[in-house]
């Protein structure tokens, strides 16, 4: 292919890419701004039950791993750290015990 014709080319792509992704830029807005970001339990494929969960747990039932470490982050400090059991969740209590959320 000459190098003028692979240039033009390349611009029109270039130009067709741009087009849309800000089409799916709007798109995305629009969700948001009309509440449906959320677009799984919107359209029904994501119970109450299951949207309440905690999404380390939503994860670990995704993945299959009903036993799990779990350590959140916030930028580069960790502010928080339990362990999966069962996915039930366990947490270190101050005299060294455990406790157990749902």
């Amino acid at each position: 292919m000459p190098l003028d014709r692979a240039h033009l080319w390349k611009r029109r792509l270039s130009l067709f890419y741009a087009v849309v992704a800000w089409n799916a830029f709007g798109g995305v807005c629009y969700m948001i701004y009309t509440g449906r970001n959320d677009w799984a339990k919107f359209y029904g494929y994501k119970s109450d039950e299951e949207a309440q969960l905690p999404q380390a747990i939503r994860f670990a039932k995704q993945l299959n791993l009903p036993n799990a470490k779990v350590v959140k982050l916030t930028g580069l400090t960790k502010t928080d750290e339990y362990e999966l059991k069962d996915l039930q969740v366990l947490r270190e209590a101050v005299d060294g015990g455990s406790s157990v959320e749902k």
